[in-house]
C-alpha cells in the first residue's frame, strides 16, 4: 500500500482519546487506531526507508510504572528514524496534527562533552549556528533541553554560550491541520523536510 495522508479520523480518535483516555474507548476504537493512524504512518515511513533508513513505530500503551499520570496510552503517534545513538529524524502525528522534527534527543556525559567542545571550537561551532540559522529562517523551531546555568568549564560570555547549554538539540515543524497532511503531497514534503535537516544530523552524528 502506498501512502495517501492521514484520513480526519485520526485528528478525531486523537480529539477523543485526550477526553477518554480509558481501557474501554481503546478498546471499542482500535480498528480506528489501526486503520487510520497507525497503518498510514506505516506506509509513510516504508516510502522514506530507501532514502533515510528503517523507522521505528512507537507503540501507543504508556509506561505508567513510575508517572503520576496514569493515562494508559499515549495521545500521539511517532515514528523515529536512528542514525547515530538517540540522533535521528522524527515524524508525529496527534490531535494538534502533524510536526516533523530532527535532531538528539538526549547524551550520555561524555557525548555531551564531546558536543560541547565541538561547539566551543570556532570552527565546527560556527558551522552549527550557520545550519541553524539557515533552517530557522526556513521556517523551523529550534528546541532541546537547556540548563539554565552555564556548563562547568566555560565562560558566560562565551559567544556560542546558548548552544553550549543545551542538552538535547531539535529542529521542528508543524502542519497542523494543513490540508496537505489529508493527502498523499505530504509524503515529498517530509522527504523534502529530513533532506533539509540532513546538515545538522550529520553535524551531530559527525562531532559526537
Amino acid at each position: 500500500m502506498s501512502f495517501t495522508g492521514f484520513p480526519a479520523a485520526a485528528l478525531d480518535f486523537y480529539d477523543d482519546l485526550e477526553m477518554d483516555n480509558t481501557k474501554s474507548f481503546w478498546t471499542a476504537h482500535k480498528h480506528v487506531y489501526e486503520e487510520s493512524v497507525r497503518g498510514p504512518m506505516a506506509e509513510l515511513t516504508a516510502e522514506l526507508e530507501e532514502e533515510f533508513g528503517p523507522a521505528k513505530l512507537f507503540r501507543p500503551y504508556r509506561d505508567v510504572r513510575f508517572a503520576k499520570d496514569k493515562t494508559p496510552y499515549k495521545t500521539h503517534q511517532g515514528a523515529y528514524v536512528a542514525v547515530a545513538p538517540s540522533t535521528g529524524w522524527y515524524v508525529q502525528i496527534a490531535a494538534p496534527g502533524v510536526r516533523v522534527g530532527a535532531g538528539f534527543y538526549d547524551a550520555t556525559a561524555d557525548r555531551l562533552a564531546r558536543l560541547r567542545t565541538a561547539i566551543d571550537d570556532n570552527r565546527r561551532g560556527t558551522q552549527l549556528q550557520k545550519i541553524l540559522a539557515e533552517l530557522e529562517k526556513a521556517g523551523w523551531t529550534i528546541g532541546g533541553d537547556k540548563l539554565k546555568t552555564t556548563p562547568r568549564g566555560y565562560d558566560a560570555d562565551h559567544p556560542r554560550i546558548d548552544l553550549l547549554r543545551h542538552k538535547s538539540l531539535s529542529v521542528g515543524k508543524n502542519y497542523g491541520f494543513a490540508p496537505v497532511i489529508h493527502t498523499p503531497a505530504l509524503l515529498p514534503q517530509i522527504r523534502t523536510d529530513w533532506q533539509a535537516t540532513k546538515p545538522l544530523i550529520t553535524w551531530l552524528t559527525d562531532n559526537s
